[in-house]
């Protein structure tokens, strides 16, 4: 049997190889959109380790800062602090935008942090932390940018002082980190225009602008260039403490939303990438079902160019088995040809994708597993047709 279809292959080895390299090709895309997932699964794991925070306190019914906005007074944190139960506190803010360095556009996520503080980076593989409190920047290996670079963020230029790794965002955008000043300056502070026409609104007000009293309009004028809002605090517990046991309290009595890592997790990668995962599993199900069409075709096609060889074996009493054995050999060997070229093409062009591409091993064993049986459910149609041949058809 395995010299039967041996021989068979050999003897148009060029259409079946061809055919393995196409199906190597779909198998290869297969298993990067698998990548892919996996890889944003991983992102979200990794925003998370990388905060350093057991608990995440943000803006009362929302679910931010990362799913959803949140805004939250700076002063916030000062209360939080004297929680029981916690460790270390801080805001942090977060703003995904573009950036400017010279004279491109790079999508980043600007993360507004205290230095040595929950939501800093943990470490550095280049460069040193921020020591100023404006216009330094830590940045993410994967933006291209280099220490003592220049990056235009909104009105100011920033200064790269230090770099790390695999810092960032639940999108896969990578971490630009600043001091916590600029950031709100960043995000909530509106331009220079859109600030002097308010201010000629404010002072046209008469609540604002009223004889007997001097001051209010230069104190509501000064609240409108200034900013005291954050993203979100970050909390780590102390020792001896659970998560849930801290922040019950401060879900009662500081009217906020607070999460804790378990329930971050599920936001992120059970709600926020939900429908790209669906969106994925769609594209796997076509993928496998057009993989399985064109190994239906080309053994159905080889079965065909063959069938009064098949008549002969049947006639010196082959049997059955025997045939149908061949058949499905051929389309296995086709699925093993066509994985192998498969997980090659996948591991090559993998990094080169913008996005992370995770490749797990157990997806590997999986993807050659549903390969071969999609293979040997594709051989069906040609094996019923084999087996249908009548002997005289070698003679007749």
């Amino acid at each position: 049997m395995i010299s039967l279809a041996g021989r068979d292959i050999l003897h148009g080895w060029s259409k079946y190889v061809l055919t393995g390299l196409g199906l190597g090709l779909l198998i290869g895309v297969t298993l990067t959109m698998a990548g892919v997932y996996r890889g944003m699964v991983d992102d979200a794991h990794a925003l998370l380790a990388n905060s350093r925070a057991d608990l995440w306190v943000v803006q009362k019914d929302t679910q931010g800062p990362y799913a959803e906005s949140s805004s939250i007074k700076d002063d916030v944190v000062r209360s939080v602090r004297g929680m029981p139960g916690v460790a270390a506190a801080a805001n942090v803010a977060y703003l995904t935008m573009q950036v400017q360095k010279g004279g491109r556009d790079q999508r980043v996520m600007v993360v507004g942090m205290e230095p040595g503080m929950p939501g800093a980076p943990g470490y550095l593989v280049a460069g040193r932390h921020i020591t100023r409190s404006h216009y330094e920047a830590v940045a993410d290996v994967k933006t291209g940018f280099a220490l003592g670079e220049t990056v235009r963020i909104r009105r100011h230029d920033y200064t790269v002082v230090g770099l790390t790794r695999r810092m960032v965002s639940s999108g896969g955008d990578p971490m630009l980190f600043v001091p916590m000043k600029d950031a709100q300056e960043t995000q909530f502070l509106k331009d220079n225009d859109a600030i002097v026409n308010d201010r000629a609104r404010t002072a046209a007000n008469p609540a604002f602008n009223r004889p007997g009293s001097p001051g209010l309009l230069e104190a509501v004028q000064a609240l409108q260039t200034s900013s005291r809002n954050v993203n979100a605090v970050l909390v780590q517990v102390a020792p001896g403490f659970n998560p849930e046991q801290v922040a019950g309290p401060i879900r009662r009595w500081k009217h906020l939303n607070v999460f804790t890592r378990d329930q971050m997790e599920d936001i992120l990668v059970v709600k926020l990438i939900a429908n790209s995962a669906k969106q994925i599993g769609m594209f796997l199900v076509i993928l496998a079902i057009v993989s399985a069409a064109i190994v239906a075709f080309i053994i159905y096609t080889m079965t065909m160019g063959k069938l009064r060889e098949i008549a002969v074996l049947k006639l010196i009493g082959t049997r059955d088995r025997t045939i149908a054995g061949m058949i499905l050999q051929q389309a296995l060997g086709l699925g093993l040809i066509g994985f192998a070229v498969g997980k090659v093409a996948a591991t090559v062009w993998g990094p080169a994708f913008p996005k992370y591409v995770l490749l797990l091993p157990g997806d590997a064993v999986t993807g050659l597993i549903v390969t071969l049986i999609i293979c040997a459910l594709a051989s069906t149609l040609a094996i019923r047709v084999a087996l249908k041949v009548d002997p005289g058809a070698a003679i007749g």
